[in-house]
This record gives C-alpha cells, structure tokens and sequence, in this order.
C-alpha cells in the first residue's frame, strides 16, 4: 500500500497500474474504462484532463502502456469498484491524496509566507537546540579516559594505604574492608554501578572524594573486631 499517490508535473497522481495492483483487477480492464471515458465524445475535454499516458515496462522489458490520472479521474475510474474491499481502498487513496496535495500547497499571501518562515525558522532553531542538547549529554556522560581513570585508582590505593598507616598493625582483610568502603562511596556519589562506569564531568568531584574520604562507622568497627580477634589469638 506505500506509494498510493506520487507527485508528477507538480500534481498529485496515481496510475492505472496502481489501481490495478491495488482493487485487485486486471490491468487490461482498468484501461478499458479509461480509453473507453477519453474516447467518448460527451466531456472528452474534461477527460483529457484527468488521464495522461504513460508506459511502463514488464518483467520480459517490453513497454506497455498505462495512464496516470490525478484525483478526479481516479474517482471515475474507482467509481464502479464496489463492496466493503474496494470501499476501504478507495479511503486510503482518499487520504493518500489529501497529504499529498496538503504537501504541495503553497502560500499565497504575504501574511502567509510570512508565517511559514517564522515557522521553519522555529523548527530549524528547535532542531538546532536538540543537537546541542544531544552533544552536551554526549560529552557530560562520556565515560572517564583512561590516564584520568588510572589517576583515580593510584590515588585510591594511596588513600586506602594512608588510612591504613594510622591503624598501625593490618591485615590483607581488613584492607580489603577499607577498599570496599571507599569503593562504595565512589559508586554512590558519582551515581554508577560500577568504577569504570565513571563519566568524565566527575572527575573532580570523585577525586575531591577521595582526598577526603574517612573509612565508615560500619567500616571502622569491623576493622576494630578484626584486631581484637586477632589479639586474642595465641601467639
């Protein structure tokens, strides 16, 4: 059903051959009816309006003819196709020719011209805005390169390592504690699954974290039972 209605020499057509295809008939009947109304010789003239020649070629390659005919003389010639089929078709080439013809109308008064500008000017600036906005969210969510995301990690590791400096004696647990929790931090303030999730804009305010960070209560506690379990054990 694509392409019921096409545009030729600035006009809104379709062709016999389309009709055809379409209602289901034989070409050769579809010609018929329009040689039959062209050749008749009350409102020849209005006909020849309506239906122009054409020729297609089949399969083999050989040319055959066909008419192009715009809305009037598809109303003619679809005019005789009855039943709840045909009535259905006939809708959708009526809307076919509706928008077709809605896309080539144009405008005839200053005002009118004057609208259609302002109005393609203010679809050029929404598409424009659109673009922009779709760069800027592009760059915003670029995930993090990686000198800056190797950065992070050293740096990670050197905090983890100067916290773990103030409890003295640890263990490769309770480091493993401290990694987790400096981790989930990250995670959570940089709003990402994963580390290697982290975009490019939070660079700074992921770093600026890391710098600051301070192992949690929860964190802390499990630190301190670690060691106290440990002291206890015999020696």
């Amino acid at each position: 059903m694509n392409d019921l209605v096409i545009m030729k020499n600035q006009q809104a057509v379709t062709s016999s051959l389309q009709v055809a295809e379409i209602f289901e008939k034989n070409h050769r009947d579809v010609l018929e009816v329009i040689r039959t109304k062209m050749h008749s010789a009350e409102f020849s003239a209005q006909y020849q309006k309506m239906f122009v020649e054409g020729s297609y070629k089949d399969k083999s390659g050989k040319s055959n003819p066909m008419y192009y005919m715009n809305r009037d003389g598809f109303s003619f010639v679809a005019f005789g196709f009855t039943g709840k089929k045909a009535d259905a078709f006939k809708l959708k080439y009526i809307e076919a020719f509706n928008s077709m013809e809605e896309q080539v109308k144009l405008p005839t008064s200053p005002r009118e011209i004057a609208r259609l500008a302002l109005q393609a000017n203010e679809e050029t600036n929404q598409r424009l805005d659109s673009v922009e906005g779709d760069v800027k969210n592009l760059k915003e969510n670029q995930v993090i390169p990686n000198p800056e995301y190797s950065a992070l990690n050293r740096r990670v590791n050197q905090r983890v390592s100067e916290v773990a400096h103030s409890y003295g004696h640890i263990t490769q647990k309770q480091r493993g504690e401290l990694f987790k929790d400096i981790g989930s931090g990250i995670k959570k303030i940089a709003n990402v699954s994963a580390r290697s999730m982290l975009r490019k804009k939070d660079y700074q305010m992921v770093m600026d974290f890391i710098n600051d960070w301070e192992p949690s209560t929860a964190t802390k506690t499990i630190i301190r039972q670690t060691s106290l379990k440990f002291d206890k054990e015999p020696a």
